[in-house]
């Protein structure tokens, strides 16, 4: 009788065995799409708009100036691209990145950087609208007022009951003359609106004292767009602050966690939000006590409270965080590693509902050293584009990642 039970219960631990349904790989094998760009490219940027439109937009320069193009995402991949404008005075950076939103409709607008005077870091922020999806464009207006010949950019837009709001980096403080204090001479954070009849209206100063040259960004949760963007105190603290759009109004940003990152000059590297609904998620990057990590920080309550941070990556990281929400709640985040052998690693890390963290997928690499990976979401895949150095040309590397739906 003995040996019949231990046979019995072998059986059935058998097959209970094969009946439990493995856990299959929560990110799959990367496959490499086909690039909708052409030449040397500079300053990708993904964005998604209007009835989650995903257009991605870069830089191509020529002997006329630099082509602001686009491309949509339909079916699997991008699609030809179009040209916004072809700038003669365009300031091309690998951080500052131009921009191409589907607004409603046939409603779209782009933004980019245009020199306002012959000094390197001199120029505006400036949009166009289109009114035919894309297919032709406005002259362009300026996004602020003061006229001065300093830096505005790292803009993050969000469309708005009069036309499109944007959020940018503004240095008109910065030419003041030195003072005993940080705030006379500081970059501020600066909103305004541009109506579809390209009035500006609305201008708002955010921040008084912001870091230089981090970018913002900007997601729609269920009480309205939530921002942010890295403060400086004037003790050199630059840490992630977070601002709600209410009553059209930009509230007072906090700070989102005391990292206390004291740094003397800009790190370039801002913070990423998705948002759907009451569910809301940052991911940045910091230093802080010189431990290079990577950080998200959950909020169940459209961004009025936040969990305790969770770190993603420490170790030989750079930043340059990205973050993409998927279908069932969980995150993507994605980062830049530094190699031993000197270059660049593009990569992704899962973060389930459940509160666990998946392996470390690599991507990519990339022979930059400076480098802004772009992130999102589509159709249980995940969609990266970066740019790397081929044939003396920076091209562009577009890749899918499958994901498994828990």
């Amino acid at each position: 009788m003995r040996k019949k039970s231990l046979l019995f219960w072998l059986l059935v631990a058998v097959w209970i065995a094969a009946c439990t349904p493995v856990d299959k790989p929560h990110i799959g094998t990367v496959v490499m799409l086909p690039s909708p760009a052409h030449g040397g490219v500079d300053g990708p940027r993904l964005v998604e708009g209007a009835d989650r439109e995903l257009t991605l937009s870069w830089m191509e320069s020529r002997e006329s100036g630099t082509d602001l193009k686009f491309a949509s995402f339909h079916e699997g991949g991008f699609e030809v691209a179009n040209t916004v404008v072809t700038e003669p005075r365009m300031f091309v950076n690998w951080a500052d990145l131009p921009s191409v939103m589907r607004v409603r409709d046939d409603h779209w607008i782009a933004h980019w950087l245009r020199y306002s005077a012959d000094l390197t870091y001199s120029y505006d922020v400036v949009v166009s609208q289109s009114f035919d999806g894309g297919n032709s464009w406005g002259d362009p207006v300026s996004a602020h007022s003061d006229g001065t010949p300093t830096e505005h950019g790292f803009v993050s837009m969000h469309a708005n009951n009069e036309g499109v709001a944007l959020l940018w980096l503004d240095g008109r403080d910065t030419a003041n003359p030195p003072g005993e204090h940080i705030l006379d001479t500081s970059m501020t954070l600066r909103s305004a609106v541009i109506t579809t009849d390209g009035e500006r209206i609305s201008e708002q100063l955010v921040d008084d004292s912001v870091c230089d040259c981090c970018q913002t960004d900007v997601a729609i949760a269920s009480t309205g767009p939530i921002a942010v963007y890295r403060d400086r105190s004037a003790d050199e603290i630059r840490d992630i602050y977070i601002t709600r759009y209410i009553d059209d109004h930009w509230e007072p940003g906090i700070p989102l966690h005391a990292d206390d990152w004291k740094i003397a000059g800009c790190p370039v590297n801002g913070p990423a939000i998705v948002a759907r609904d009451e569910h809301v998620a940052v991911a940045w990057f910091t230093a802080a006590n010189n431990k290079p990590t990577m950080r998200v920080v959950i909020s169940e309550d459209a961004g009025t409270t936040f969990g305790e941070p969770i770190e993603v990556a420490s170790g030989r990281i750079t930043g340059h965080a990205g973050l993409a929400l998927m279908d069932d709640d969980s995150l993507a985040v994605s980062w830049v590693s530094r190699n031993k052998s000197g270059s660049n690693s593009i990569n992704l890390r899962r973060h389930g509902t459940d509160g666990k963290l998946g392996p470390v997928h690599v991507v990519g690499e990339t022979n930059q050293l400076r480098v802004f990976p772009q992130i999102a979401y589509r159709d249980n895949h995940l969609i990266l584009v970066w740019t790397d150095e081929s044939d003396d040309q920076r091209q562009l590397r577009v890749a899918r990642v499958p994901v498994q739906q828990r």
